[in-house]
């Protein structure tokens, strides 16, 4: 696959599955928007990523599953409430046959978006 071949947008990326995984993939981008407004989207990794202050999240349409990349941070926090799926360091697995957990996803990506701002606002105070 040449770079010209690669998704440009996220409704590039999107477009290139089938349509239950499409409907899918723009409801966690939608709800991945709402949590965090001031992000903005970029194609990163071959991924569609959400942006503010760093990489916020990634995510990804795969065989079996969506993958959802919240940095290995977002994936420790909410360990209990992700026993019902399949993670590693960073990565969490929302098989197809299951229903998107929104609230759980919203609730990861608000305390990124946090994470990130903290993160920011410390650079720049060592920066002065």
């Amino acid at each position: 696959m040449n770079k010209t071949d690669l998704p440009q947008t996220i409704d590039e990326y999107i477009e290139r599955f089938p349509p239950s995984v499409q409907e899918k993939l723009r409801l966690l981008r939608k709800t991945i928007k709402e949590a965090a407004p001031e992000a903005s989207e970029k194609i990163s990794y071959q991924m569609p990523t959400f942006y503010l202050y760093g990489n916020l999240v990634h995510f990804s349409a795969t065989l079996n599953h969506i993958g959802f990349y919240p940095t290995p941070s977002g994936v420790e926090k909410f360990s209990d409430e992700l026993k019902a799926y399949d993670t590693s360091k960073g990565t969490i697995r929302f098989p197809y046959e299951a229903e998107l957990p929104l609230d759980l996803i919203k609730k990861i990506v608000e305390f990124r978006v946090k994470e990130n701002i903290e993160k920011a606002l410390k650079k720049q105070k060592r920066e002065k």
